[in-house]
């Protein structure tokens, strides 16, 4: 009889392991894995050919077609045979492809636009340094894609439009500054022309000439015709037949659509919007009162919205210039970069960087967001929004920086991007706003921990954050359930956080054109600090908040329901060790 080599098994015996439960766990393991591979190596167009991507209808289809057919081979797998990584990557994908599914059901890709972002204001990342001649070639060839990249949207648009499916009128004012910051006489002057300020030495005199002109010719011919097509578009076709009604639920399909929306954001499907409304009236009225304390505590004698008003109109409290504004940003990041290593195990490698929001697109834009980047040779960015000083108070900036950079979004995704071997590509790109803002708004609560709010005005910041974001549970559902005005919600939102009228006016807007998602980040905070609360009272003394983050981290991005599960897991195995 011939013996295999791995601890000298006989090749029958092997084969009978492997035909046994063994070999079930092997035979999923592998299916998931090549099920995964080509998923994310499904290519439903040359994308050499197309720079910035290919919006054609077809594309969204085929999609559609592979994502059914990829869930159907899922379904077939056994999640007891897996690995607990592995039973993750199974459900996140499900949840991926099923939400990818729904998406084209509901057409949501004839409605490319928001008050804040969309597919030309997306162009705005793509201006980047050019770091060698053959960089130098590759973004001109997205500046040159860019009249395709136009067109196809429009198409989209267009063909929304009929179908009622569409952005309403009320959040396109002002939307000029989305697109004429980049029509200009002059193509130096365009944002787009940037790159070639500064073109790398490694690049030769001819080399420079060259690229030179051709972005000349990629400014005039494709940018600016682009920009121009666009803003005839929007203030000859689009805006003057768009719909008058706010509410999603008052579309086609459209409580259908909301529904799902909440299940897709909350990553569960355990709730109503009378549920989630509920929520927030209750997290209002508990927040409110430790508003209160506050009032009290520094000796204001006035109403809570006479304080409102105070903290909206001192000048103690805003930054004289753009330049102040980030200064104080970047002095308080370095001071909770200091307070990490006593709250995280794992901490991540990409650095962050501090600087504002661009020009074209601050007016219409949040008062500060993080931006990513998945390049080994760029940094993530916090972005601090110096427009309209006067709307930007500095008693919120701990927790806008907390939220954003560290230990929130930068922290968090950096993390994720390097999750380790195990784990597939896919989950490091992963993005759910449940987890990554339900994370990121409580580290504005973990900052009580680690000091970074040093006067009752900043913990007062913190609280009106954090009331904004409950009140977005009132105003999300209001909005799309309840047939709120956008007066209605203008006037919530003014009645009970601090935020100044400016940012009240922005953030409204982009809860009524982005139905759902702004319920996502209370919702999570409130599982994450519920899981918490369980982990301290259940272990007590022996509750760690570094291995608790761990918990919470370590595996990335997931679903609520995922989280509950892991940090139930870890409270039963800590207590096995006490």
């Amino acid at each position: 009889m011939k013996f295999s080599r791995i601890g000298f098994v006989p090749i029958a015996v092997l084969a009978l392991i492997i035909s046994c439960k063994g070999g079930k766990k092997f035979d999923s393991s592998e299916r998931l894995a090549a099920i995964i591979d080509s998923t994310y190596n499904f290519k439903p167009f040359d994308r050499e050919e197309y720079p910035l991507g290919n919006y054609d209808e077809s594309v969204y289809r085929q999609e559609a077609e592979f994502a059914e057919k990829q869930l159907a081979k899922l379904a077939s797998i056994t999640a007891e045979d897996l690995s607990e990584t592995q039973q993750i990557s199974l459900a996140l994908l499900k949840f991926k492809l099923q939400n990818q599914v729904d998406e084209y059901a509901y057409q949501t890709y004839l409605n490319p636009i928001q008050s804040d972002q969309g597919f030309h204001l997306n162009l705005n990342y793509r201006v980047k340094p050019i770091l060698n001649h053959e960089g130098a070639k590759e973004y001109l060839n997205l500046l040159n894609a860019i009249p395709r990249f136009t067109e196809q949207h429009l198409v989209l648009l267009r063909k929304g439009l009929e179908k009622g499916i569409s952005q309403p009128k009320v959040i396109f004012d002002g939307y000029e500054s989305t697109y004429d910051e980049h029509i200009v006489d002059d193509y130096t002057q365009s944002s787009f022309f940037r790159p070639f300020d500064n073109l790398p030495d490694l690049m030769d005199g001819a080399q420079k000439d060259s690229v030179l002109l051709a972005a000349k010719s990629a400014i005039e011919k494709s940018v600016v015709p682009s920009f121009k097509k666009i803003k005839a578009f929007f203030e000859e076709e689009y805006i003057p037949n768009t719909r008058e009604v706010i509410g999603v639920s008052q579309t086609p399909n459209g409580s259908e659509f909301y529904q799902n929306r909440i299940n897709y954001y909350t990553t569960t499907d355990e709730y109503t919007a009378d549920d989630i409304h509920n929520i927030g009236l209750k997290e209002v009225a508990r927040i409110k009162a430790e508003m209160e304390k506050i009032i009290e505590k520094v000796g204001f004698n006035g109403s809570f919205q006479e304080f409102l008003t105070f903290l909206r109109t001192d000048e103690r409290f805003y930054a004289k210039t753009g330049d102040d504004l980030l200064k104080e940003a970047r002095d308080i990041a370095k001071r909770i970069d200091a307070e990490l290593p006593k709250y995280f195990i794992t901490l991540p490698r990409k650095p962050y960087g501090v600087k504002k929001v661009p020009d074209a697109i601050a007016p219409k834009y949040t008062g500060g967001r993080y931006s990513g980047s998945s390049s080994a040779t760029q940094p993530g960015y916090y972005l601090v929004n110096t427009y309209k000083l006067g709307s930007r108070p500095l008693y919120v900036l701990p927790s806008l920086t907390a939220h954003e950079a560290v230990p929130g979004h930068h922290l968090q995704g950096a993390l994720n991007q390097e999750l380790g071997d195990s784990i597939p590509d896919f989950r490091k790109r992963l993005y759910l706003s449940a987890y990554g803002e339900g994370w990121a708004l409580y580290t504005e609560f973990l900052g009580n921990d680690m000091g970074i709010y040093t006067t009752p005005y900043e913990e007062f910041g913190k609280l009106t954050y954090e009331m904004w974001r409950a009140c977005r549970l009132v105003v999300d559902t209001g909005i799309h359930a309840k047939r709120w005005s956008k007066q209605q919600v203008l006037d919530y939102m003014l009645s009970n956080t601090a935020l100044s009228e400016h940012e009240v006016n922005t953030e409204t807007d982009r809860y009524i054109a982005w139905p759902g998602q702004a319920i996502s980040y209370k919702m999570g905070e409130i599982r994450i600090r519920e899981l918490r609360k369980k982990a301290e009272d259940a272990l007590g003394a022996d509750f760690d908040i570094r291995k608790f983050h761990e918990v919470i981290l370590e595996q990335g991005t997931v679903t609520l329901p995922i989280l509950e599960r892991r940090v139930n897991k870890y409270i039963t195995s800590s207590k096995k060790k006490i």
